[in-house]
């Protein structure tokens, strides 16, 4: 019987990144579908967030996300530019976000489709493995999607179409991710029990397996 789990996912998180390469390799592995589900980062569902958290904290993030990607061997930099258009000294969040928001709905169209896996380790590799500056620029996104099998430009009309159908996918998946009984990302949850981070993949392997889960 395949199992089935879900992983709420942001295109802002370098964890959520890092955790796609050993995402992969379980659905290869084990008899299981990983739904990616993608939700808003923090900085846009709660946008006072980084005002009120500890001023070390991004610093940590970059330092323990930078060498988690270097223990794992996973092509890694920042993006340029950050999805999320913000003041990194006063952490102030822009009223105006050109890239979380399309992202976020490119997302949610592959969710509907079933594969936004595929979809969305595609275009994180362009974000985040450091080959590309100016992912948002040319035709880097649209080549992504294409090895994805996906047509970014079909993609974007669709959305402008009808931006709301996908923000009810993405309010959907954050609904079903705070009930989860966690806020981060990303976040795996089976059979109601949330795991969350990149860290928490091999417990929730044994999890699985606890429930029948079997080697393809």
């Amino acid at each position: 019987m395949t199992l089935s789990v879900d992983l709420f996912y942001s295109y802002r998180s370098p964890y959520s990144y890092l955790a796609l390469p050993k995402t992969l390799k379980l659905v290869e592995q084990y008899d299981l579908a990983v739904n990616l589900r993608p939700v808003y980062p923090l900085a846009i569902r709660e946008p006072g967030f980084f005002k009120k958290t500890n001023p070390q904290f991004i610093r940590y993030v970059v330092l323990d996300s930078t060498r988690v990607a270097e223990h794992e061997g996973i092509p890694f930099r920042f993006p340029r530019p950050n999805p999320i258009v913000q003041d990194l000294t006063t952490l102030e969040v822009a009223a105006e976000q050109p890239y979380i928001h399309r992202l976020t709905r490119l997302g949610a169209m592959a969710q509907l489709e079933g594969r936004s896996l595929a979809f969305t380790y595609a275009i994180a590799r362009v974000l985040w493995d450091g080959s590309v500056s100016g992912w948002n620029e040319d035709d880097h996104l649209a080549r992504a999607a294409e090895r994805a099998g996906f047509d970014l430009a079909t993609m974007d009309t669709a959305i402008t179409a009808d931006p709301d159908r996908y923000e009810r996918v993405i309010a959907e998946n954050e609904k079903d991710h705070a009930a989860s009984g966690h806020w981060g990302v990303p976040t795996f949850v089976f059979e109601n029990e949330p795991f969350f981070g990149q860290d928490r993949i091999d417990l929730l392997v044994w999890r699985m397996q606890g429930k029948g889960l079997t080697r393809r």
